[in-house]
């Protein structure tokens, strides 16, 4: 896998948590710990893109 397709892959992943977390805060039954580590979890994977993207 190259360096460019482990970018997209991740920035897809990325997107695909902030869709996640945009449900839950619509959805009144999302506690908060699970958004918590769902916010933790795409800031981990920014930090990463912007390190290989480097």
């Amino acid at each position: 896998m190259s360096v460019e397709s482990h970018v997209q892959e991740l920035r897809r992943k990325h997107q695909s948590l902030s869709n996640q977390i945009e449900a839950a805060h619509r959805s009144p039954g999302m506690d908060d710990l699970s958004i918590a580590q769902m916010k933790k979890e795409k800031l981990r994977l920014k930090e990463e893109i912007t390190r290989l993207s480097h």
